[in-house]
């Protein structure tokens, strides 16, 4: 089992989740994030003056899936993430060595 974590721009949410509904994924984790990366932040202006944003708004998706998904939806996401802007984001590929369903106790494959 592998766990997949993409960090995106948050308008890109809604065309990721229909590329990874249709490549099969039956479940995933979204949340709220802050951070930069080669961007740095960005200036903005408000009533005249200039401030730096330092920390953009990111969204974090979380996806366990079988290992021989793994090309597949890390392909879907790049392809309905990609802007080709600098800031369209990372994916991370880790392993997971044990998955528990607390409602029933099932393990692994079941639990998922």
């Amino acid at each position: 089992m592998k766990k997949v974590e993409a960090i995106i721009r948050p308008f890109k949410l809604d065309e990721v989740k229909i590329a990874l509904v249709n490549a099969g994924v039956v479940g995933m984790t979204v949340s709220e994030v802050r951070g930069f990366g080669r961007q740095k932040g960005q200036t903005e202006r408000y009533r005249g003056s200039e401030y730096t944003v330092e920390f953009l708004q990111k969204l974090k998706i979380e996806i366990v899936i079988q290992e021989d998904q793994v090309e597949t939806v890390v392909d879907k996401i790049v392809n309905a993430a990609r802007t080709g802007e600098i800031g369209d984001g990372k994916i991370f590929i880790s392993p997971v060595d044990e998955i528990v369903r607390i409602r029933t106790g099932e393990k692994n494959l079941e639990a998922v």
